[in-house]
């Protein structure tokens, strides 16, 4: 199927000579096509440019025989790339929200058996089919919301049984759903409370039970420790990570959402590809960021809900570093898979510019999942994963409507995506 896309008022991250990510202040220059077009054949990017070079849609050539859409007053956009989320969940915890109004913390909340734990327990208690059913509703929410690649974590299950069946889950989801998934495996999200007072045992459980099976049934593609106050330890994570890379499970992190824990620096010791959250980033943190391959990931939608600081990401673009936002969709602590609010948040709480904003939702996160190559910008040879706004004035429309769906047109793998 050949679709050719015309009229287009801007083609945003139109990249001539593609590159892997956008660091620093490299990250506010954002290439667009003004008044242009784009060619899809099959599930791939075949050319684009200016409106006054379009190819013809009948005929012989490049252009012939495609289906023509006009998209005259409306913009183009790579699909949304949401790196960091734990979208296989059983029910909601709107209950703990009304504990989070009255007062209580995050830390309080799991002393008295909720957040992960109560996480844990409910997704025990689900079937692979019920968890299939609730994540498939939840995949195609956000990707009529413009989100075409996703990373969904493990972690809900705790035991070897149920990080398997979260992982099976995850894998089933891949083959129906038009959105790209990578799994990752996260079995040290929290301490189960029957390891209370010997968590190393569990630690030991992750290491020599867990991974060995996720590792031969290939369910993950990457391994992730929460590396925090009150979580699991600098030592404990680099145990589970050096345990991971035997296997070829590639590191990222949780780190420093609640502390300064020493996550970040651990990251980028064991080569992470992304560290996320990083609420409490400081000099140090930065220092050890620079000139490597870890992606700082901020998560502002958890931030946001929690009521928790903001992570210093105008001091770190400032450095040089680069930085991807994704939505941390989980029933806890940032209910909501809206990357179009996530491009909101960068800009209303972080300060970024909409054109670093759009980076951050876009190429940046494609490279925390290890998917640059394929997808995160609008290049020759990419995957055909876009979406049409409805008409809007500019780019910084974008960010600045917050709240209101601004995705008119989705186009996944080449295929216009029904709504």
């Amino acid at each position: 199927m050949s679709l050719l896309i015309t009229n287009i008022k801007e083609l945003i991250l139109a990249e001539g000579k593609p590159v892997l990510k956008k660091s620093g202040h490299e990250m506010g220059r954002l290439d667009t096509i003004k008044d242009g077009w784009i060619l899809i054949e099959n599930d791939r990017i075949i050319d684009f440019g200016p409106q006054t070079e379009t190819p013809s849609p009948g005929g012989e050539g490049a252009g012939g025989g495609a289906v023509v859409i006009d998209a005259t007053g409306r913009m183009v956009f790579p699909s949304f790339c949401d790196s960091h989320t734990h979208l296989v969940y059983a029910g909601s915890r709107e209950i703990e929200y009304i504990d989070k109004i009255r007062g209580l913390s995050y830390e309080e909340i799991a002393a008295k058996g909720g957040g992960i734990l109560n996480s844990a327990k409910r997704l025990h208690d689900a079937s692979e089919e019920e968890l299939i059913i609730q994540a498939l509703a939840r995949l195609d929410e956000i990707m009529l919301l413009g989100t075409g690649a996703v990373e969904i974590k493990s972690g809900y299950g705790l035991t070897v049984e149920d990080e398997l069946k979260m992982l099976r889950v995850i894998k089933k989801l891949k083959k129906q759903t038009p959105l790209t998934i990578v799994p990752t495996f996260l079995g040290a999200h929290a301490v189960p409370a029957e390891y209370r007072g010997r968590q190393g045992a569990y630690v030991d459980l992750v290491i020599h039970e867990m991974i060995p099976q996720v590792a031969c049934e290939e369910l993950a593609d990457y391994i992730d420790v929460f590396c925090d106050r009150g979580f699991f330890t600098v030592e404990e994570t680099e145990r589970i990570l050096l345990a991971g890379m035997k296997y070829g499970l590639r590191a990222k992190i949780h780190a420093n959402e609640l502390d300064y824990s020493g996550g970040v620096q651990t990251g980028v010791k064991y080569n992470a590809l992304s560290v996320d959250h990083l609420e409490y980033t400081g000099d140090a943190e930065i220092e050890t960021l620079k000139d490597t391959e870890t992606m700082p990931t901020v998560l502002p939608g958890a931030a946001f809900f929690l009521g928790m600081i903001s992570a210093p990401v105008r001091k770190m673009i400032d450095a040089g570093l680069p930085v991807a936002m994704a939505s941390d969709f989980n029933p806890g602590s940032s209910p909501s898979g809206n990357m179009q609010f996530i491009l909101s948040l960068a800009c209303i709480k972080y300060r970024m510019l909409p054109e670093e904003a759009i980076h951050a939702v876009t190429l940046n996160g494609a490279y925390a999942m290890g998917l640059n190559e394929d997808y995160g910008s609008i290049a020759r040879g990419k995957k055909a994963n876009i979406f049409i706004t409805k008409p809007i004035p500019s780019y910084e429309f974008m960010p600045y409507a917050y709240g209101s769906d601004k995705v008119e047109t989705v186009i996944l793998n080449g295929k216009i995506v029904e709504k």
